[in-house]
């Protein structure tokens, strides 16, 4: 965390997982458990303290709530984190979409805006996405 954020990289990408989940009004037990799956098993995360999900997760909601809130977060995220890791950003976000096994209209809007807050190009993007859906398909 740097003077002028209030989140730390890490935090970023766990409000924008947060927002995704939360963007149709309904976090599902499937999106928590691969919130909860992706804060323990993946590098990135390694030394993220869990005891700042309560807060993250209670400012995304707090933002949620406002006009303007999706776009302060979207400025949060941006100011968090480097250029490098819009990507990562993005593929986690699409992967709480995806892990209930359907991606409906308002998660896919979500998943629009923010392919366009970071910048990720298109045909990066519907790699990423084509990614989440072949992991997350089921018998």
């Amino acid at each position: 965390m740097t003077d002028d954020s209030p989140l730390t990289e890490a935090d970023a990408l766990v409000a924008l997982m947060i927002a995704v989940s939360a963007s149709d009004e309904t976090i599902r037990t499937a999106e928590l458990l691969q919130i909860q799956n992706i804060l323990d098993h993946l590098p990135i995360f390694a030394d993220y303290d869990g005891a700042a999900l309560p807060r993250v997760s209670e400012m995304v909601f707090d933002l949620l709530e406002q006009e303007d809130g999706l776009d302060a977060l979207f400025g949060l995220v941006r100011d968090a984190l480097p250029e490098r890791l819009f990507e990562t950003a993005y593929a986690l976000a699409c992967d709480i979409a995806a892990a209930d096994g359907q991606i409906g209209q308002v998660e896919a809007r979500m998943l629009e805006e923010t392919r366009h807050e970071l910048s990720i190009d298109r045909l990066h993007a519907a790699a990423i996405e084509r990614g989440a859906k072949a992991r997350y398909q089921s018998l």
